[in-house]
């Protein structure tokens, strides 16, 4: 499956993130046939083979525990947290997670003929005031990137792809 880089569109609750000052934004896109809801792609997404391992590590490093039924009622729109994150907006296309010590964000758009997954890291000021996101995360990026795009991809073949098995409510 295709996953493209692409600036974040405007007019979403991303965009604002990408025009701060210092502040790191990602949009990553994969096109898809059918249409798809919002509940659908967040079942997808958390609920795929992929960040089922993070929900693991999450559970032990972060001791932040999560479960099927944490991630339907995500996606109900019934939940406010899930895992390390709160919901920090919402929209019938648009999921906006901020994670609880306030340094990253998680985003997920259904948009016609594309599902979207993006990530916000805030920088912090460094010694010498100036924001900065530190050399932990520029170690990371190249990783965070490949990691990005594994799971929008294994989300988005879980509700785009035709005969393929997805969450409840797919389309």
């Amino acid at each position: 499956m295709k996953i493209d880089e692409t600036a974040p569109p405007p007019d979403t609750l991303i965009a604002e993130f990408a025009a701060r000052e210092g502040h790191y934004t990602d949009c990553f896109e994969a096109a898809c046939a059918a249409p798809v809801t919002l509940p659908a792609f967040i079942t997808a997404f958390y609920t795929q083979p992929l960040f089922r391992a993070e929900r693991l590590v999450l559970r032990v490093a972060a001791r932040a525990p999560s479960t099927d039924a944490d991630v339907a009622a995500l996606a109900a729109g019934a939940g406010s947290e899930f895992a390390v994150w709160r919901v920090g907006g919402r929209t019938e296309t648009e999921l906006f997670l901020a994670d609880k010590g306030g340094r990253t964000c998680s985003w997920l758009q259904v948009a016609p003929d594309v599902l979207r997954f993006g990530s916000v890291v805030i920088p912090v000021p460094g010694r010498n005031g100036v924001l900065t996101l530190g050399p932990v995360f520029h170690s990371l990026l190249g990783a965070h990137k490949l990691y990005s795009r594994a799971l929008l991809a294994g989300a988005a073949r879980r509700v785009c792809l035709p005969g393929v098995v997805s969450g409840a409510g797919s389309r």
